[in-house]
Order: C-alpha cells, then sequence, then structure tokens
C-alpha cells in the first residue's frame, strides 16, 4: 500500500520571514513563489508545513491520481517544438546567432594609487 502524498505550493515569499522559515521552505523543496512539489505525507513534513501555513497551501493527493493531478512540467528552452513554424523560427534564430560577430568585453582599467592624505604628510614632518 503505497502512502498518500501532500502536494505544496509555495505563494508568498520567505523575504522578510524568520530564518527557520526560508529553511523550512528549501526543506519542502521550495524556494520561490510558484514552486511546487508533491511529499510524502508523514508526521515530519506535516511539522514543517506547520510552521509556514502563511506561505504556502497544501493539497492532499490521492496516490493512485498522484499522475494526473500533479501540474504538467514546463518544457526546457532548449528543446524545439513538433510544430514546424516554430522549429524554422528556432534554427533561424540559433543560425544569426552563429553569424552575429563576437563583442569583445571591455578593457579593465589599471586602478591609480592614491597620494597620502595632506594632513598625515603634515603631521609626520612636524613630529620630526
Amino acid at each position: 500500500m503505497s502512502e498518500s502524498q501532500l502536494y505544496v505550493r509555495q505563494v508568498r515569499s520567505g523575504i522578510g520571514t524568520k530564518p527557520k522559515h526560508r529553511g523550512t521552505l528549501r526543506s519542502l523543496g521550495l524556494g520561490r513563489i510558484g514552486r511546487s512539489n508533491t511529499l510524502p505525507d508523514r508526521p515530519e513534513i506535516r511539522g514543517m508545513i506547520a510552521r509556514v501555513p502563511h506561505l504556502i497551501t497544501v493539497e492532499e493527493v490521492d496516490p493512485s491520481t498522484a499522475e494526473a493531478k500533479a501540474p504538467a512540467k514546463k518544457r526546457s528552452p532548449g528543446k524545439v517544438a513538433a510544430d514546424p513554424v516554430a522549429a524554422a523560427l528556432a534554427t533561424d534564430k540559433a543560425a544569426k546567432a552563429e553569424k552575429a560577430p563576437a563583442k569583445k568585453a571591455p578593457a579593465k582599467k589599471a586602478a591609480a594609487k592614491k597620494a597620502p592624505a595632506k594632513k598625515a604628510a603634515a603631521q609626520k614632518s612636524g613630529e620630526s
């Protein structure tokens, strides 16, 4: 028998919260608004959720429908779509990027040395 799952989604920012709350978000596998994670329904996970209920939303997920309930994963930008028009646009962009000349980085300027302070020099000459 598989355990039930919890679908946890971050809805508010951890900025300005206590460091322990930010650490709890990280432990839950979150870190930005909109990030989500599916976790096993165990007492230690429930305890972490109880610490940051104001920053997250929680839904119980039935293991048999877990795959249907999980949000669709975003496609990585490197993959080309099955649409032929989108594929043609992607290859055109890649060709233009190869033809474009590489930009040179600006040369670093040497740091100028500071002259000694006049007060310090005047005090040293007066003490001698």
